[in-house]
């Protein structure tokens, strides 16, 4: 019986590395439009994709991120200045795709463009931190989404949205965690709801820690510092300055430099016939932080209270 059930499961496996090895043809003529390609995720996936024929439209924030971009890459390239959190400018960006995409449509749509700080203990934020990065990791994301839909389904293409393996386990505090919790949610509806009666296939990309300039530990560092400054002097004695100096070192120490283990995986679910759901990418999210989101509570917790550091005054003494 368990003979059986191995030779099925060898054989599912075998058919699915088959079915996901399969690339889609005619990649010279699909358009796929990427945010965030000032640097970091975006900037490479576009130079991939480009090599591979492909005709990229790379929103980039800044007019020098995307002339970096354009020196770099063919002359299929082309660059677009896309501020996600604008209405104005996601407005003019979706009006631009429309005149160079005509009525082939949009075949990839890659929300890429993200922040991670600040990234604090919760009580040391206001709520204009979490809305600035919520702005941008999230409601940006949605806004884009909605205003280039009708093109990708035109093309009967993809959606490739960039979450984090922190969309399911929020180890530390700040916008970033709940933004990309709220990523994995709006990437379900999106797939469960319509979009696979359209031909659309919705693929979330849970990246573990890469070092990107989302999370460069010197803009970390500065925004930490500045938080800290603001801080009541009661809250900043319960913590403790040693706190200050070591949290960061702990949110980035880990993170690889290999970005092309995230990048490879957004190329596969662009161009595979058989694109999956997820793609988790790090050996950090592998091995480590993805199966232990799927672990009781209880063992969450006390990895979490193991590896973070402790306030000098963090131990809750009873009533």
């Amino acid at each position: 019986m368990w003979l059986w059930l191995l030779a099925l499961l060898g054989l599912w496996l075998l058919r699915r590395w088959h079915r996901e090895r399969q690339t889609v043809p005619g990649l010279e003529e699909k358009f796929v439009l990427i945010t965030g390609c000032d640097s970091g995720f975006g900037d490479l996936l576009a130079r991939q994709l480009d090599a591979r024929g492909l005709r990229v439209l790379a929103g980039c924030l800044t007019e020098s991120g995307a002339a970096r971009l354009r020196e770099t890459a063919s002359s299929r390239l082309q660059t677009v200045l896309l501020d996600v959190t604008s209405s104005s400018s996601i407005a003019a960006a979706a009006a631009w795709v429309q005149e160079r995409v005509g009525e082939r449509g949009l075949w990839g749509l890659v929300n890429n463009a993200g922040i991670a700080v600040p990234a604090a203990p919760n009580e040391w934020l206001r709520k204009e931190d979490f809305v600035a990065v919520l702005n941008v990791n999230l409601v940006g994301l949605i806004e884009v989404t909605l205003s280039l839909l009708p093109l990708v389904k035109r093309a009967r293409g993809r959606v490739v949205n960039v979450a984090s393996v922190m969309g399911r386990l929020s180890i530390f505090g700040g916008g970033y965690c709940p933004s990309k919790f709220g990523v994995e949610a709006f990437s379900d509806s999106l797939r469960y709801s319509t979009m696979r009666h359209f031909g659309v296939k919705v693929s979330i990309i849970e990246p573990g820690g890469f070092r990107t300039g989302a999370t460069d530990p010197r803009a970390a560092t500065k925004e930490l510092q500045r938080v800290w400054a603001q801080l009541p002097a009661e809250t900043r004695a319960s913590y403790g300055h040693r706190y200050l100096e070591t949290c960061h070192v702990l949110l980035y120490r880990l993170s690889s430099p290999r970005l092309s283990r995230v990048t490879s995986r957004m190329q596969h679910a662009l161009l595979s016939r058989s694109p999956r759901s997820r793609y988790a990418a790090g050996w950090d999210a592998l091995l480590f932080l993805l199966p232990l989101s799927y672990c009781p509570a209880w063992l969450c917790d006390a990895f979490v209270a193991f590896v973070m550091p402790k306030p000098d005054c963090g131990t809750p003494t009873r009533p």
